[in-house]
């Protein structure tokens, strides 16, 4: 175990509630630290699924870019990394190796599978649940290692059900972790969403095929510095309290509480997926009874946790407190803590930006304009210049302080998917705050 990372938890929160307060509010940031070399000896593995269904032929630059972008995700696998290539259209197939199983990646089954993923051809529709289920299948006898996928597609999930697609993610959720991206603008953002948080992953566009090569490299160099496999966060209340919410906030907001499962009667754990070295921060939220002026109590106890093994109890890796005390000192208890208050305006952000958007496809114009320029505020108030550069492609800015805009007539669809893929992606605090 010396060389897996070092994790530490830091908390962030005004403790300080009013007589009667009851919600205790707290960012969480773990970060784990350690050498390269924890990565390059973890167990772990691949799978690289890419959507073959009729559309990738049109324009035909597609699929040659999902083609070109698989073998350099492929060329990236690190040596010992078992991994294997799914071609997806109304059913999954296998591309590479010939059969359902998971081959360990060195320079001759690299070679072998580069020159398979070459042969794909387009044709057929488009069953995502069923190219989930294969990878499921390939990653069964892998659950001790770290599990990544990279999923590819370019249209909508129209050949199974919503039902289908449920039970899939039902069945894979905890299983491995998913990137999903869809390339070109024929798919829809809220259903890749929907599949990458089942599955703890990102979704991104790629507007412009030429631009998978870059991602998927990119994506596969994250999976290989991954060091640890199915690490969570445990969360124990009081037996008088009530968690009320756990969302991850940076780099991204998912919100976390429905994922929750119990440990005991009083802690959970809440699945956080595969770390390397990085950090990340979560908003937790408790609801506690009010106590008398001057008393102290533990809110939440948090703790990094990865499985035992066999017949062992799950490692503790690092712990922190959440704690609420009252007073009746007026400037105590208002003060709200720098960094809750940004990752809550980060949160609601994502919320604005989806619902703006979505009014403007239903045609509900003034509500449109209002949701956006909320938006605009907010992103020019926590400095999320990715964000408001977007933002200026969907509405001409006025005045960014009052989040005054008027909707631009014409809007590219790239630019408005872009638009709304990257709503949740969140920026840290400005230097000084919190």
């Amino acid at each position: 175990m010396s060389e897996q990372p070092q994790f530490t938890i830091k908390v962030d929160q005004n403790k300080y509630l009013p007589e009667g307060g009851r919600e205790v509010h707290a960012i969480v940031s773990v970060e784990g630290t350690g050498s390269p070399t924890a990565a390059t000896t973890a167990s772990a593995a691949e799978v690289i699924i890419i959507d073959t269904s009729g559309s990738m032929s049109y324009p035909d630059t597609k699929l040659r870019a999902a083609i070109a972008a698989a073998q350099a995700a492929v060329d990236t696998i690190r040596d010992g990394v078992y991994f294997a290539v799914i071609s997806g259209a109304n059913s999954a197939s296998m591309v590479y190796p010939g059969n359902a199983v998971l081959v360990r990646a060195d320079a001759r089954t690299r070679h072998d599978a580069k020159m398979a993923v070459s042969r794909l051809t387009a044709s057929g529709g488009t069953a995502i649940g069923s190219w989930l289920r294969l990878a499921d299948e390939l990653f069964g006898p892998h659950q001790d290692g770290i599990r990544h996928a990279i999923l590819l597609t370019d249209g909508k999930n129209q050949h199974e059900s919503a039902e289908e697609l449920d039970a899939a993610l039902f069945r894979c959720s905890g299983r491995f972790v998913c990137d999903c991206r869809g390339v070109g603008t024929d798919w829809e953002v809220a259903e890749l969403r929907k599949i990458s948080a089942a599955l703890l992953g990102s979704v991104d566009i790629v507007a412009d095929p030429h631009d998978l090569v870059a991602d998927f490299q990119a994506m596969t160099e994250a999976a290989m510095g991954k060091a640890v496999a199915d690490v969570m966060l445990r969360v124990w209340t009081p037996q008088t309290a009530k968690l009320r919410y756990v969302k991850q906030v940076m780099p991204s907001v998912a919100d976390l509480t429905s994922k929750r499962v119990d440990t005991a009667a009083q802690a959970g754990d809440y699945p956080l997926g595969a770390w390397g070295a990085e950090s990340r921060d979560y908003h937790i939220c408790v609801e506690v009874p009010p106590g008398d002026v001057g008393k102290e109590l533990r809110a939440a106890w948090v703790k990094l946790v990865v499985p035992g093994a066999a017949g062992e109890e799950p490692q503790v890796l690092a712990t922190g407190n959440v704690l609420a005390q009252w007073t009746d000192d007026e400037a105590e208890s208002t003060r709200i803590n720098g960094r809750v208050a940004h990752y809550t305006g980060q949160a609601e952000l994502a919320d604005v930006i989806q619902e703006g958007l979505q009014a403007r496809k239903d045609g509900d114009l003034d509500t449109a304009t209002a949701r956006l320029g909320r938006a605009v505020k907010l992103a020019d108030e926590a400095g999320n210049e990715a964000i408001t550069t977007l933002l200026r492609k969907v509405v001409d800015v006025v005045d960014p302080v009052t989040g005054t805009v008027r909707l631009k007539k014409n809007v590219d669809k790239a630019d408005e998917m872009s638009l709304d893929t990257r709503s949740t992606k969140t920026v840290r605090t400005r230097k000084g705050e919190g």
